[in-house]
């Protein structure tokens, strides 16, 4: 056993971000995931809006982070090859009583130092043709976007183990022992000592932090479902449409996606149960009840999935990003809702600065490489473009997955890499092979052989997510 200097819990967006921020220097910087993917739980299913940050409270957490991480937003989609596009937000008044309470939210937004501007009901319909005719008008943030939050928290995790981060999957941490000068974190596959660890842990940071005292604040799972659309003609929407928040989040929205698909929801239900991820018809009835009410033709006959996500509302309110009354060694990052995708890289910059950069005498890598290799997507390759790879490589010739384009040498390519998929699920979030009409009818087996043979291991063996994703063998392959 050797000392290891940072031991991150949670390898979700705000986990891989902050490894990514420490992999600069010279730390052995451990990453523990509980599942065998990184960014499978709260990071893999929300909305994936990079807010502009005109909601939140001014001057908490929130605010402050969410405007530091959607200015960040431009640099990181580059440096790890993330698909991003700042398309707008519009939060939408339907009557005299809520335009009101747009001229509120354009204060707070100039509290939050966002940029806005409110917009009559005539320049909201001119910008969508789609919206209802009740508009009275609407506030726009030029500065909101989208982003793929899968490949965002992939990318970001296999920059950190490019960088000398080591990623531990499927070890979830059991049990923290303070030891005075270091703690004991064990696992179930073994024990580690670091002098400093950084709980990330999502929907169980409290269990997390409980382990090494008594703590004043827990964490409330609020689980929001969703509806999401085919690839629909241009111009659904061309904007992310809001309706005015309330207690409960910011609403149900209307937006495209960064993959060019629709996504319509959530809903914002207090849950008992941190695994319950189904989704209900009269939830899913109401959700498409309040979003037609601002986007009144939207096609749900395109509808190819609904899914749902659960994400940790601390008793605070707040993000909780702060030290351990007993020890300030032991950092807690809990409660990160949203906007917790676009503040992570901006919550990694904060827990390095004010807590993990005066722990150390910190070294910066003279080799750091903020950058990952670019992937393949030969659906965004010219003809010509495509032809050349397919010389080079026939395999990216050959297709797997016939509604989103996705070529076999492209799944292979995700094979090499330094956190690749052990999954059908871990396949589809990194290059889309299942996300079409289909949702992997054809070719969730041709993947399941993929994996295998890569693995050397049989098609039972593997996983779509969890569980084996076949259940016996009827005949030799």
């Amino acid at each position: 056993m050797y000392m290891l200097d940072v031991v991150i819990i949670g390898a979700g967006v705000s986990g891989a971000f902050i490894a990514r921020k420490l992999a600069r220097y010279e730390l052995n910087v451990a990453l523990f995931e509980r599942e065998n993917d990184v960014g499978d739980i709260t990071s893999n299913a929300n909305s994936a809006i990079v807010h502009s940050g005109y909601d939140p409270v001014p001057h908490t957490l929130k605010a402050l982070l969410n405007v530091r991480g959607n200015a960040m937003f431009d640099q990181i989609a580059d440096e790890l090859d993330v698909h991003f596009n700042r398309c707008g937000s519009l939060t939408v008044a339907v009557s005299d009583e809520q335009m009101a309470m747009l001229y509120d939210l354009e204060k707070r937004s100039h509290e939050n130092g966002v940029e806005v501007r409110i917009l009559s009901a005539d320049e909201v319909k001119k910008m969508e043709p789609h919206i209802s005719q009740e508009a009275k008008g609407a506030l726009l943030a030029p500065t909101a976007g989208v982003v793929d939050p899968f490949n965002l928290v992939v990318h970001a995790v296999e920059n950190a183990v490019d960088n000398g981060v080591e990623l531990h999957l499927s070890e979830p941490v059991i049990d923290i022992v303070d030891k005075g000068e270091y703690f004991l974190v064990k696992t179930p596959k073994g024990e580690y000592e670091s002098k400093v660890v950084i709980n990330a842990a999502g929907l169980y940071s409290d269990k997390i932090a409980s382990m090494i005292e008594d703590i004043d604040w827990h964490l409330i799972p609020r689980k929001g479902e969703y509806f999401v659309l085919d690839h629909y003609e241009v111009g659904l929407v061309n904007h992310t449409i809001f309706p005015l928040p309330s207690a409960k989040g910011k609403g149900v929205l209307v937006s495209m996606t960064s993959s060019n698909n629709y996504i319509v929801g959530p809903s914002s239900e207090p849950i008992d149960d941190v695994e319950d991820f189904a989704t209900d018809s009269f939830t899913l009835g109401e959700i498409r009840r309040q979003a037609t009410e601002l986007v009144p033709d939207i096609p749900f006959n395109q509808v190819i999935r609904v899914f749902s996500g659960i994400r940790p509302t601390s008793t605070r309110h707040d993000f909780i990003i702060e030290p351990a009354k007993t020890n300030k060694r032991f950092i807690n990052v809990a409660g990160i809702e949203s906007p917790g995708l676009v503040s992570s890289p901006a919550i990694a910059e904060y827990v390095f600065e004010n807590y993990v950069s005066k722990l150390f005498n910190l070294v910066e890598k003279k080799n750091f490489n903020p950058r990952i290799k670019k992937y393949h997507h030969l659906n965004e390759m010219s003809v010509e473009e495509r032809n050349a790879a397919i010389k080079e490589n026939p395999e990216f010739g050959t297709i797997i997955c016939s509604c989103e384009k996705v070529s076999l040498g492209e799944i292979k390519e995700l094979l090499d890499r330094s956190v690749p998929p052990h999954s059908v699920k871990g396949v589809k979030r990194r290059c889309r092979a299942g996300f079409g009409k289909c949702q992997g009818g054809f070719c969730s087996p041709m993947v399941t052989l993929i994996l295998a043979k890569h693995y050397g291991v049989s098609p039972l063996d593997i996983t779509w997510d969890r569980k084996p994703i076949l259940e016996e063998e009827v005949k030799k392959i």
